[in-house]
């Protein structure tokens, strides 16, 4: 899922958080949230709910279903 690491890491610089910041969030380490920043690993169906969540996004924009970040 190479866009779903591209959009997670564009839209945590373009809100200036940290990846720290998100992994605290996600209650997971550092090197667990890079993974999928660098296209490692893809999170489990409860965690991607999490970072939509978190970011105020949809799961389909993170994954590249859709181009709209916004919820409806």
């Amino acid at each position: 899922m190479e866009i779903f690491n591209e959009r997670l890491k564009c839209i945590r610089k373009e809100r200036k958080i940290t990846q720290e910041k998100v992994a605290q969030h996600l209650s997971i380490s550092n090197r667990a949230y890079q993974n999928y920043e660098y296209g490692n690993r893809e999170p489990n169906i409860a965690t991607l709910i999490k970072l939509a969540d978190y970011f105020s996004v949809t799961v389909d924009y993170l994954v590249g279903h859709t181009d709209e970040q916004e919820k409806h």
